[in-house]
């Protein structure tokens, strides 16, 4: 499906610059607005308030204005124009004490209350403000007029028109209009750089491209089956794919915590953020075989962190313990036939001379040594797959040139299954290294003691070999740990640690001493503890 393309970076950095300048204009052109009428309530209303104070005080008002009638007279209207003329005001009127105008500049206002609105005239206090006379606002200054006693004797007022918010406006646009030629050009120039560093540090994508990008990397990281862990420079983990924390047993919310502050075995740390001396490196996460392969990633000449990618060997490694099984008893079964056609011809060659007594007693040796060796096996053993292992080992100990031997005071019933399956890992897992151990020794001998102490079951596998040395008591049992020549793959190191695993998941243990040889005691507890 195609992405339909919306507006390239730069638009959208264009855009939002020219709303932040808009949105900056209106925001001045309100501040502009306040300002305005507040300097002009400063200004005027000074002047408002001298004009009117001279107003009161003139000889004339204070004389005449106790007994003036409206439309009566004409020094009083004369002197308050004059007043007017000269301060350069809009209205003036005179009023008498209870209020009543008796000179104005509008004569419709003559023999009507004067307007204080919430002047504080009454209270013998020059005022300023803003009244409303005549349906517009005015800004007036109301003084007191006193005779010579101190005594208030009527109002003075001179008022002036306040401007409206457009001929504000009006005032203000040269400036405004400079301000926004200015903004603009910064805010373009500013979007348009701004736009282009940005595309440089994306790649030159755009931001749908980037997304796409995104939405396919998940996609992609969470459908693999493969796990995929990746780790910046300060070892945070920064991706971490489904597959990645099964394997791990990562917490859901692992991404951004560092590798360390989680529950994860040392071993497998060690491999995440250390530089990896050759591919396939196998590390045993549980029961599990795990391949992991670690590359840095650098960008630019610097570090910027490591991806791991990981995949589940538990199956293959499996289906080759299988194979090894199927190839050691395919190997046994080719001894023994080599065997038993030898003993074909012995048997074919007394008959052709005629030994028939000799044929009979042949035949009967060979079959006690075969049936002592399943009899005295089973007797013992009343496991069958661990009897069948003990026994197929047998004769590979034979062709290899070890003495395998079953210790007397072994005695095993039957076991479930699935503690039978573990007994097998086990037991095959030490008889096969204490072989390696005494491989080419003159005295070859591997010993096995399987016994049930309660509710356990023991098992001890004791050689002749060199032991094992103090200083590797515990290393023996660290996955991918080997005194042997490394095998094919670097699969060596992880049959001692797999068997712990097994005896320490049942709630028992493998542990190792020296007695004239190695000797490893391996306790299975019956029934796997609830989790």
């Amino acid at each position: 499906m195609t992405r339909r393309r919306g507006m390239s970076l730069a638009g959208q950095y264009l855009v939002l610059q020219l709303l932040i300048v808009l949105a900056v204009l209106v925001a001045v052109v309100a501040i502009s607005l306040a300002q305005s009428a507040a300097a002009f309530e400063r200004t005027e209303g000074r002047r408002a308030l001298s004009a009117a104070e001279a107003l009161g005080n003139n000889p004339t008002v204070r004389e005449l204005l106790p007994n003036a009638e409206p439309r009566v007279g004409a020094a009083l209207p004369a002197v308050a124009e004059t007043v007017r003329t000269v301060s350069g005001s809009s209205h003036v009127a005179l009023a008498k004490l209870e209020g009543t105008i008796v000179a104005a500049s509008d004569p419709q206002l003559l023999g009507t209350p004067m307007e204080l609105g919430p002047s504080r005239v009454m209270e013998g206090r020059s005022w300023t403000g803003v009244v409303n006379g005549g349906g517009s606002a005015l800004l007036s200054a109301h003084v007191p007029v006193l005779d010579d006693a101190g005594k208030m004797i009527g109002i003075a007022s001179i008022s002036r028109n306040y401007p409206s918010t457009l001929e504000r406006l009006g005032d203000a646009v040269p400036n405004l209009l400079t301000y926004l030629g200015v903004a603009s050009v910064l805010g373009v120039a500013g979007s348009l750089l701004l736009a282009r560093r940005v595309k440089r540090q994306t790649l030159g994508m755009e931001p749908s491209e980037i997304t796409g990008l995104v939405e396919n990397r998940e996609a992609m990281l969470h459908g693999l089956k493969e796990g995929v862990v990746a780790l910046d420079p300060h070892e945070r983990i920064t991706v971490a794919n489904d597959s990645a924390r099964e394997l791990l047993g990562l917490p859901a919310d692992c991404v951004g915590k560092k590798i360390a502050a989680l529950a994860v075995d040392p071993a497998l740390k060690a491999v995440l953020t250390r530089d990896q001396p050759g591919p396939d490196q196998l590390v045993l996460v549980g029961e599990r075989l795990v391949v992991l392969n670690r590359v840095p990633i650098r960008s630019r000449g610097r570090d910027i962190g490591s991806v791991t990618t990981l995949r589940d060997r538990t199956e293959l490694s499996s289906l080759e313990r299988e194979l090894g099984a199927t190839r050691t008893a395919t190997d046994t079964l080719r001894a023994q036939a080599h065997e038993f056609a030898n003993q074909l011809h012995v048997i074919s060659g007394l008959i052709q001379i005629g030994e028939y007594d000799s044929v009979v007693q042949f035949v009967n040796g060979a079959t006690v040594d075969r049936t002592r060796l399943n009899d005295d096996v089973t007797s013992r053993i009343q496991d069958p797959a661990l009897a069948a292992l003990l026994i197929a080992k047998s004769s590979l100990a034979a062709e290899r040139g070890v003495t395998l031997q079953l210790d007397p005071d072994s005695a095993l019933g039957r076991v479930d299954e699935a503690l039978s399956r573990d007994l097998t890992t086990v037991v095959g897992n030490l008889v096969d290294n204490a072989f390696d151990a005494v491989s080419g020794l003159a005295e070859a001998s591997v010993r096995v003691l399987v016994g049930e102490d309660g509710d356990s079951v023991m098992a001890t596998v004791r050689d002749t070999g060199p032991g094992v040395a103090g200083s590797h008591a515990e290393e023996i049992f660290r996955q991918g740990f080997t005194t042997k020549r490394p095998g094919p793959g670097g699969g060596r190191g992880f049959g001692l640690a797999l068997s712990r695993v097994v005896c320490r998941r049942s709630g028992g243990d493998l542990t190792v001493a020296n007695d004239n040889g190695a000797v490893f005691t391996a306790r299975l507890k019956r029934g796997r503890p609830q989790p």
